[in-house]
């Protein structure tokens, strides 16, 4: 669906792949320009050049999100380039998969990506839309951000986490304009999940996980985060949206 962005500008973290990736297509699809970021550099430059070979406009910058200072840069670089900040989509993040998330390493990894790197963006991007009169930011939460999950202690938590920043932004910003929502997706085939996909036995069982009986597409959850976005969602902010083919139903 073609929201009519024309002559407005996005940010997306986490961008050179999955959810990210098409969020960003998504975005240019609909007319914005786009800050394509991410730490993995050739995927990330993909993504933009896949944006201009559509015909669309956007540019790459790196960032860890876990480094305010990188943070900073980044979205000062889309004023730069584009004079604005519309909208935001805060994607970035890691999935300890196999990991012992109570070693000291890997929780603190969680906490500095999964949560204190959406702190550092909403904090940058709610700036420049304050100063310009509104705006529209997406965090992506995760369904474990609103159930619990035995083997994923750092995860879960910073997931939770990232929907408590997102309704204390909602909150906050409620009456400068600036709305503040979250997608909280469920298994989703991305690149993330490639690896556990490989194997066959393990693809029917994370299908069989979903009610629907079927993981969701990265395209999926950029349509949920653009109509977060969009006019018609004018009076929704705060909201941890859920794209989990029913699996928080139960």
């Amino acid at each position: 669906m073609n929201y009519g962005f024309d002559g407005k500008v996005a940010l997306v973290t986490g961008a050179s792949g999955g959810i990210g990736r098409s969020t960003a297509l998504a975005f240019a699809g609909s007319g914005a320009r786009v800050v394509v970021s991410d730490v993995d550099d050739a995927g990330g430059e993909e993504t933009a050049a896949m944006i201009g070979a559509a015909g669309g406009t956007a540019v790459y910058q790196r960032c860890n999100v876990a480094d305010a200072g990188a943070v900073k840069a980044l979205v000062a670089r889309a004023v730069q380039e584009y004079g604005r900040l519309d909208f935001a989509h805060n994607n970035a993040g890691i999935n300890n998969m196999g990991a012992d998330e109570y070693q000291d390493d890997v929780w603190d990894r969680s906490l500095a990506i999964n949560l204190s790197g959406v702190m550092y963006c909403m904090r940058e991007e709610a700036e420049v839309m304050l100063a310009q009169g509104g705006g529209a930011i997406v965090n992506t939460a995760s369904i474990n951000g609103l159930v619990g999950n035995p083997a994923q202690p750092g995860y879960t938590a910073t997931k939770h986490g990232v929907i408590g920043l997102t309704r204390h932004g909602a909150l906050r910003w409620a009456k400068a304009g600036i709305r503040v929502n979250a997608v909280c997706p469920g298994v989703i085939e991305t690149p993330m999940t490639a690896p556990l996909l490989a194997n066959p036995d393990m693809r029917k069982l994370l299908d069989s996980m979903t009610p629907m009986g079927r993981m969701g597409h990265a395209e999926e959850i950029a349509s949920a985060v653009l109509w977060l976005c969009s006019d018609q969602a004018s009076f929704v902010t705060g909201h941890p949206l859920v794209v989990d083919g029913g699996s928080t139903a139960a």
